[in-house]
Formats: C-alpha cells, structure tokens, sequence
C-alpha cells in the first residue's frame, strides 16, 4: 500500500481552509477585527490554507497517477523490496 502524504494533509488543509474561510465570510464586517485594524485575518488565512491544501492535495493524486502508470519493475528470487 503505497500512501502519499500530502493526500490526507491536503484534504486537512483544504477543510480547515474552507471552514475559516466560511467564518471569515460569516463574520465579515464584526467588531471583533477593531483589534486587527479592520483586517478580516480568518478570511485571508482561510483562502490561504484553502489553496495550500489544494495544491497538496492535486500534487499528491498527480504523484499517484503517475507511478500507476510506470511498468512495475521486475523482482529477483530472493530480493527483499524496500521503499519505493
């Protein structure tokens, strides 16, 4: 079972952008960012985890296709497979 890592972790990402970014929007214009200078952080930072998550996520099924499509190399009696 071969599993990348940046499958999962760009799904995380991508939910807990979405979910920031969602707040962001909900709570836009509230006096809660008087102390941020009116800037809506949870939006920003939202949109920011949301293309960061995306892009990991996209590289990671990009990487799955790929070795899916290489030959599978051929395998001597006796040989111990390790890694990749």
């Amino acid at each position: 079972m071969n599993l990348d890592l940046r499958i999962p972790m760009g799904l995380m990402f991508t939910l807990v952008g979405l979910i920031l970014t969602i707040f962001g929007i909900a709570t836009n214009g509230s006096p809660i960012y008087d102390a941020s200078l009116g800037i809506n952080a949870n939006l920003w930072w939202g949109l920011v985890l949301f293309v960061f998550g995306l892009t990991m996520f996209l590289m990671g099924r990009r990487s799955e296709k790929r070795l899916a499509a290489l030959p599978p190399e051929p395998e001597e009696p006796g040989e111990v497979r390790r890694g990749h």
